[in-house]
């Protein structure tokens, strides 16, 4: 099968097949059609839109990125055969997937101040932190539903506690970590109704310890526990219990409001603290229940064992780190970006070398949240002063979307409901990149 290309473009052909693990009608024909070398993924795209609208007349046109060898095309065919030394001669197989990009922008979600944290780890709202120092629950449509009154800094960091992801769960609980020195457990019925206003909640627990401001905050999957970091160069590990039975209770507190008592807010003490780092603990990530990473101003990625409190990993790469998170083949790859403009990725199963097995270097300023996709081995995000939140592709160097929907500093961003990318920033808005599709 021959297929006419632009009568002002003179390039030899090659001979290639498509193929794809998409399910129909996303299927072309599994022929060998000739196609010029000089196509580079939009050509391509162009070529199976037109193989899909031959057997469907009513196809509508979508774009699709394309893998040989297990790497994506980013580049003209010609070029990505003659720099991996792939014969012409032979029938090409070119693999074809969804282009992994965003198809809608929504409404921007807007705060009275810089949003600091996000967390898309539950399906059903996003949360986000604010250096007006509330937090705020937000409902699909941009309807603000909660908000987290009682710290008196900035809000740092944010996050759900107890199983992810489970839609039946109403009554849910929330950590936040402040500037003020200070965490506060929350808990809230996600399933209530709200009407003209934003309902105004306090936190249950009150968690203080930490000598100087907290810059990140995670929960253990069981959600018994959280930990902090901060600027105090330490670790701190907490229990999310409701109770004073455990014994890591100080007081219990109640404040009067005119003539009506408010509910008892609960303090609570670090059960224990890990130390090792020697500057400003920025991120911490709790992926596995007596596993937790951090990454440090002081360069240095560390992975400890929470029940003897001692690390077991120490990676240093040269540069104060912002940000840290693991996920991806097995879930055992490390992202981390800080100081310059790269993000690299460790893996630590490889013996004999602590270097990063890939760095991808597109920003141009710091960087301030990178997150993996929970549902794919290759899939992460990352996010920067430059403005800008890029999706990668472990399978390629170049960013496969660039989002620059902020016009300042993007301070955080985190995946939503496997298909969206919430990110804030310093415009004081929450921004929601809908339909990318991630197989």
């Amino acid at each position: 099968m021959e297929l006419d290309s632009d009568p002002m473009e003179s390039s030899r052909r090659v001979q290639a097949r498509f193929v794809t693990k998409l399910q129909p009608p996303l299927r072309v024909p599994p022929v060998s059609i000739a196609v010029p070398s000089n196509l580079t993924r939009i050509g391509l795209s162009a070529v199976v839109n037109n193989l899909l609208k031959a057997g469907n007349s009513d196809w509508e046109p979508q774009p699709f990125d394309f893998l040989i060898d297990g790497e994506l095309v980013r580049m003209s065919l010609e070029e990505f055969l003659l720099t991996k030394g792939i014969s012409a001669e032979k029938i090409l197989e070119i693999e074809y997937i969804k282009a992994v990009a965003p198809r809608k922008q929504e409404e921007p979600c807007l705060h009275d101040d810089w949003v600091s944290a996000v967390s898309g780890s539950n399906p059903r709202f996003i949360l986000t932190g604010c250096y007006d120092s509330f937090g705020r629950i937000w409902k699909a449509g941009g309807l603000c539903s909660h908000i987290l009154e009682g710290h008196s800094g900035a809000i740092t960091s944010v996050s759900t506690i107890g199983p992810k992801g489970d839609d039946s769960v109403t009554d849910l609980r929330i950590a936040t970590a402040s500037k003020d020195h200070t965490l506060r457990l929350w808990k809230f019925d996600a399933g209530q109704r709200v009407l003209d206003h934003p309902m105004k909640i306090r936190a249950f627990k009150i968690l203080q310890g930490h000598k100087s401001s907290i810059q990140s905050v995670a929960a253990q999957p069981s959600g018994d526990m959280v930990c902090s970091g901060s600027w105090d160069c330490t670790i701190n590990l907490w229990q999310t219990n409701e109770s004073d039975t455990e014994g890591d209770l100080v007081s219990v507190k109640k404040r009067k409001m005119g003539s009506e008592a408010e509910e008892s807010q609960l303090q609570g003490e670090a059960v224990s603290t890990l130390v090792g780092h020697t500057q400003c603990v920025s991120s911490v990530v709790w992926p596995e229940h007596v596993t937790i990473y951090s990454a440090s101003w002081d360069h240095s990625i560390r992975r400890w064992d929470v029940e003897t409190g001692k690390d077991s990993l120490d990676m240093f790469c040269g540069k104060v780190l912002n940000c840290l998170d693991v996920g991806g083949e097995s879930s055992a790859l490390i992202a981390a970006g800080g100081s310059d403009p790269i993000l690299r990725i460790w893996d630590p199963r490889k013996p004999g070398t602590l270097a990063p097995v890939f760095q991808f270097s597109s920003h141009t300023s710091w960087i301030t949240s990178c997150k993996w996709h929970k549902k794919s081995w290759f899939h992460l995000l990352s996010a920067s002063y430059d403005g800008k939140v890029m999706l990668w592709d472990l399978r390629t160097a170049w960013p496969l979307a660039v989002i620059d929907s902020h016009k300042d500093k993007v301070l955080c961003a985190d995946w939503w409901k496997s298909d969206s990318v919430i990110s804030g920033g310093a415009d004081s808005k929450l921004c929601i990149s809908s339909g990318i599709s991630i197989e």
